[in-house]
């Protein structure tokens, strides 16, 4: 059994959630302030869930893994099934993403996220095989299989974060960059094939995006409404901003849809400016560096992937969510981790940082195996 470590660079990590999850607070604060106990409710939930996965053994993690999947599977499964009623699906924006659980509504794509996580690490754990090109197959499967899912909801933003999650484990992991190369070539070859697969909406917001860049204001009251107020938000907070009650008026009067969920990242900067935007990059800079940290010292394969796997997924959500709202990515209804309104997103990145912190408070046992080789060509040896 590990023992237990306590100075570990894991608690960074949950420094940096604590104090991203209070600006969040204060930004949903600005435009919606009824939404903040309902928001700080979740928050202890999100601890708490956070304090449940901190302690479990790797063993542990490593079994639950598939059953939980497996759970996951079904759940977005369910989402897309015909017949059942709007009273337990609730669809909001043509989307069948949320399952009415009373009390608050479940996203099951956001627990896919931790599953996916957690599954991926469990299979690459001791293998070999991934060091050549039909050894990826199997960890990408298990991206892919919930992704598709969530692309049928439609949910793309979500879909978008499984492949560079999966795809950095497997750097992690050893695999070779030329087979990786290849993949991501097909990858892109599959996603313009997928093109014409995707729905009116989605096509129209990358267009708006291009058409926005080039400043053309063809869609501006149409589908890229959303997009163009949001960036004139940002431009309009300036170095510092403009403190509570200005910022809650220009975002009123400038009705930005969505500002206490998806587009929380233009209050912010609108209330902060410049400086709240370099704070939020900053935070999750230090949340990187520290779960990496993690992952460096930790020589065991799984928990090492498991770290690798969280800190990619919180960053590339954020990469998402920011991108889109200063106007160089697609809107896509993504929320900023730990900043956002919304129970599934808030508990789903506490279970990361949960993760995180399970893996740096557990330092490696005496008897360890050697897990990843990088210097041979396949991994062999013998």
């Amino acid at each position: 059994m590990h023992r237990v470590h306590w100075a570990t660079p894991a608690w960074l990590c949950v420094a940096a959630a604590l104090a991203l999850t209070a600006i969040g607070l204060l930004a949903i604060g600005t435009t919606r302030p009824e939404l903040v106990p309902k928001q700080s409710a979740l928050l202890v939930v999100g601890l708490i869930a956070a304090g449940m996965v901190t302690w479990p053994s790797h063993r542990f993690l490593q079994w639950v893994s598939w059953p939980l999947l497996a759970l996951v599977m079904l759940l977005l499964v369910f989402l897309l099934l015909p017949g059942i009623p709007d009273a337990i699906v609730r669809p909001r924006n043509g989307a069948r993403r949320w399952i009415n659980m009373v009390v608050t509504d479940f996203q099951p794509s956001e627990l896919a996220k931790v599953a996916v996580v957690l599954s991926i690490a469990s299979w690459l754990r001791f293998r070999r095989n991934h060091r050549r090109l039909r050894g990826l197959i199997p960890p990408l499967l298990i991206a892919l299989m919930p992704m598709g899912l969530v692309l049928l909801e439609p949910d793309l933003g979500t879909a978008l974060l499984f492949l560079p999650t999966a795809a950095a484990m497997l750097i992690a992991a050893g695999a070779r960059m030329r087979d990786l190369g290849i993949i991501v070539l097909l990858g892109l070859v599959a996603a313009l094939a997928m093109t014409p697969l995707l729905r009116p909406h989605q096509r129209d917001r990358i267009m708006a995006m291009w058409a926005q860049m080039q400043g053309d204001t063809t869609y501006v009251d149409d589908i890229g409404y959303q997009g163009q107020r949001a960036m004139t938000l940002v431009g309009a907070g300036g170095l510092t901003g403009h403190g509570g009650e200005t910022a809650s008026r220009l975002v009123r009067w400038n009705h930005l849809p969505e500002e206490h969920n998806d587009m929380v990242f233009a209050v912010i900067v609108t209330r902060w400016g410049l400086a709240g935007a370099l704070g939020i990059w900053g935070l999750f800079v230090v949340l990187a560096g520290s779960g990496l940290w993690v992952a460096g010292q930790c020589r065991e394969a799984f928990p090492r992937l498991v770290a690798v796997g969280a800190t990619t997924l919180l960053v590339s959500q954020m990469v998402v969510n920011t991108g889109m709202t200063i106007g160089v990515m697609p809107i896509t209804g993504m929320t900023l981790p730990f900043v956002s309104a919304g129970g599934s997103s808030l508990v789903a990145v506490w279970l990361l940082v949960g993760l995180l912190l399970n893996v740096g408070l557990r330092p490696p046992s005496r008897l360890w195996r050697e897990s990843f080789e990088f210097g041979s060509e396949d991994g062999d040896h013998g």
